[in-house]
């Protein structure tokens, strides 16, 4: 099956014998038993239900895992990911993360005894590993900053010290990138993001790419607790089921945007890895079926940034991403407020940067909202966006560059 048939098939009939062509909310905590000694193949719901599964199973095919874990965040998918580690340990990470992941790592991971050295290139990735390295957590592209990491490259320098490859996948999603299929250990998301896809419910998944791997992983979430309920469940499945083609008309809007931010006098810089002027494009071009739906962008000054946030109407001032709604974010107060300063100015999360989470909107009444919230409310001061129009006369529509191509 191809990539959007599995989003909706990949993970079998329900386990019911009804015909439901939902999966059944499983709202269990516990399952009877046939008899002493036998099970139905399901006992406890804080380590197996029928309709987490049903997501997990989707996701593992999804991205060429061996299994999946569904995680109340993705924040506890990481926390747990964290527990493969032992006092001792020492990990290289992304120097752009996303503010909970920095978080995490310097709250919480460095007081249980890990260690952590920071890099953005892969070659940076080979240089900052030592013999304590026991893995490599990357973002790509990363959150707020869109820098892409070469996955290959980061997964033959860990594999080379011995050490494990983890990447976040939440802002490409498997229908844009694949990094098992490019040598990664462990795959994290927020599906609370594109995965849900409707900024309903929170949820977090890891899929791993051996069974060995997975039964670590897998003991660790039932004793940790970490377990999606099953209605969040079904949320997440239920959203899976339009990722392909929310995510085909996201990337496109997200591009006709970058390109259109890229040209205002009002922006100062765009940050879109489907931009030929992004310093990563190649690499983007080359591991990924496209560039997702998230770009980041630098206005004049702390007044104008402002202005845009309270300013915007259509597009909602707002946490999170990936959703069917556009949302606008400020780094700097919001998702990277705990980042130390020094580092947060290094990176450029400063008073003049936002980021924005592309939704299923038109992407012309997008830009119409942006272009007044930049002007503070004194009509249209740019171009318009112009998307391409088709109809019955313009000829068949081009093939997909996400997900599909690759099965």
């Amino acid at each position: 099956m191809r990539f959007s048939t599995r989003c909706i098939h990949g993970f079998g009939p329900a386990p019911d014998a009804t015909g439901a062509i939902s999966t059944p909310i499983y709202q269990t905590a516990t399952f009877a038993h046939p008899a002493v000694g036998q099970s139905t193949g399901f006992d406890y719901t804080r380590d197996v239900n029928p309709t987490r599964s049903a997501f997990e199973s989707a996701m593992a095919s999804l991205e060429s895992g061996a299994a999946a874990f569904a995680f109340t965040s993705g924040m506890a998918a990481l926390a747990t990911i964290a527990e493969l580690f032992a006092p001792g340990d020492h990990l290289v990470v992304s120097a752009d993360l996303y503010g909970g992941t920095h978080r995490l790592f310097a709250d919480v991971s460095a007081k249980n005894g890990l260690s952590f050295a920071r890099a953005a290139t892969a070659r940076e990735i080979a240089a900052a590993i030592t013999p304590r390295t026991a893995a490599v957590f990357v973002e790509t592209p990363t959150n707020p900053m869109m820098q892409v990491v070469d996955i290959a490259a980061a997964a033959g320098a860990a594999h080379a010290a011995g050490a494990k490859l983890i990447v976040d996948n939440t802002f490409l999603t498997p229908y844009f990138q694949r990094p098992i299929e490019l040598g990664a250990d462990i795959v994290v998301h927020s599906a609370t993001k594109y995965l849900a896809g409707h900024n309903d419910t929170l949820a977090g998944v890891a899929v791993v790419s051996d069974a060995v791997l997975g039964e670590r992983l897998g003991t660790l979430r039932c004793t940790l607790g970490g377990a999606l309920a099953p209605f969040d469940s079904w949320l997440a499945l239920r959203g899976l089921k339009t990722l392909a083609v929310r995510l085909e008309r996201q990337a496109a809007s997200a591009a006709a945007l970058a390109a259109w931010l890229e040209g205002l006098q009002a922006v100062r810089e765009v940050y879109y890895p489907g931009l030929a002027s992004h310093p990563d494009f190649a690499v983007s071009e080359r591991q990924a079926s496209g560039h997702g739906a998230m770009i980041s962008f630098r206005v004049a000054d702390r007044a104008t940034a402002h202005r845009v946030l309270s300013s915007v109407k259509i597009i909602q001032f707002a946490e999170s991403l990936g959703g069917t709604e556009s949302l606008i974010t400020y780094p700097l107060t919001q998702t990277h407020a705990d980042v130390p300063e020094a580092q947060r100015l290094a990176l450029g999360i400063d008073e003049t940067l936002l980021r924005l989470s592309v939704g299923l909107e038109d992407a012309r009444d997008l830009a119409d909202d942006l272009d007044a919230a930049l002007a503070g409310g004194v009509g249209r001061t740019s171009p318009a966006l112009k998307t391409p129009r088709r109809n019955a006369a313009s000829g068949p529509a081009p093939a997909l560059r996400g997900g599909d191509r690759a099965f």
